[in-house]
């Protein structure tokens, strides 16, 4: 039986030998030979690319696809699709408060939602050996989707209830989506807020935690687990907002001071992060990485709830040869009084 995510999070943090649960699927088009408009549209594909990743890497998860298009596209909005680039929401949909009162909450059968669905279920079926972790986008984020980015940030202050009236909707659908992937066998999501990130504490606790909360809340419990990832450059200043969400674990960028989170992360409080997925694990070298490794371990070493990963999703033209000196260089690890 697989073991769940919350105790392997656990053995790695408390292990003197280390593993790591970096966010690492789009580069396994480049062993299997697929372009991404073709992994992100076949759901067979997704889940033989989750298990390229658990197969030839000593991931603690495998986690699938951070295509943080697919619920927008969901709910109606255009999504440009090319060879070898992740799919991106084009145009908005909700304008003003009329079209966010017509914004309908679609159904399950919406877009690619059964796809990526149906991947997490094969994938769960083919990897029998790790956990499945599914991706998704946070509610916050979403909604900024189906607004605009910029625009969202505007109407935080001009016409906050417009944003309430999307949040709501967006949360509704989220539950549902990710009580999906818990039935279709996965044992955990990694939601993705990071529009959170530039936002002051204030329009966060606002805007963001009650609904990422409200989705926790619904969908966690002792088998599956929420994994809360934000890469923001503000997200020190908003830790106890962060936190007071409930996941079971927190994962952040590699823009964000980790000590710092560490230093306010509660007791039995996972978190993880943040090796530079361009600098390092596209524009790198094993030997730049190797190093990279082993000053973060160092640098986190006394913080019993750390677990190394990468930044972020990890680029699509990552280098194999970088992805694998992380494995290496996490594994080879070893405390300051062992060295």
């Amino acid at each position: 039986m697989k073991k769940r995510i919350i105790s392997l999070l656990k053995e790695a943090a408390g292990a003197e030998k280390k593993r790591a649960l970096p966010i690492l699927s789009f580069p396994a088009t480049q062993k299997l030979g697929v372009t991404i408009g073709e992994l992100v549209g076949n759901a067979e594909l997704q889940a033989q690319a989750m298990q390229t990743v658990a197969n030839t890497t000593d991931t603690l998860a495998a986690v699938s696809l951070m295509d943080l298009s697919v619920e927008a596209e969901a709910f109606g909005a255009s999504v440009r699709f090319a060879p070898d680039e992740v799919p991106s929401v084009t145009e908005p949909l909700v304008s003003d408060s009329a079209a966010a009162d017509a914004l309908t909450v679609p159904t399950l059968e919406a877009g690619r939602i059964p796809i990526c669905v149906e991947g997490i279920r094969l994938a769960a079926e083919k990897i029998t050996d790790k956990p499945v972790l599914a991706g998704m986008i946070g509610p916050f984020s979403l909604a900024g989707r189906l607004i605009d980015v910029t625009e969202i940030m505007y109407l935080c202050y001009d016409d906050p209830q417009t944003v309430h009236t999307v949040l709501k909707k967006v949360t509704a659908f989220l539950i549902e989506y990710a009580g999906t992937f818990r039935r279709a066998g996965a044992s955990g999501i990694i939601m993705a807020e990071p529009l959170t990130g530039i936002m002051s504490p204030d329009l966060a606790s606002e805007f963001s935690v009650p609904y990422v909360k409200e989705v926790i809340d619904a969908v966690q419990n002792e088998d599956f687990s929420v994994i809360y990832h934000n890469c923001g450059n503000a997200v020190c200043d908003m830790a106890d907002e962060i936190f007071s969400q409930g996941a079971a674990a927190y994962h952040f960028g590699d823009a964000v001071a980790i000590e710092r989170m560490l230093e306010k992360a509660p007791q039995d409080t996972f978190c993880m992060g943040n090796i530079p997925p361009v600098e390092q694990f596209a524009n790198g070298t094993p030997d730049s990485m190797t190093l990279a490794v082993n000053e973060l371990l160092d640098r986190c070493e006394k913080y019993p709830g750390f677990v190394i990963s990468s930044g972020c999703d990890i680029p699509i033209k990552a280098k194999w040869e970088n992805i694998d000196a992380f494995f290496k260089a996490v594994g080879e690890w070893r405390p300051k009084d062992q060295k």
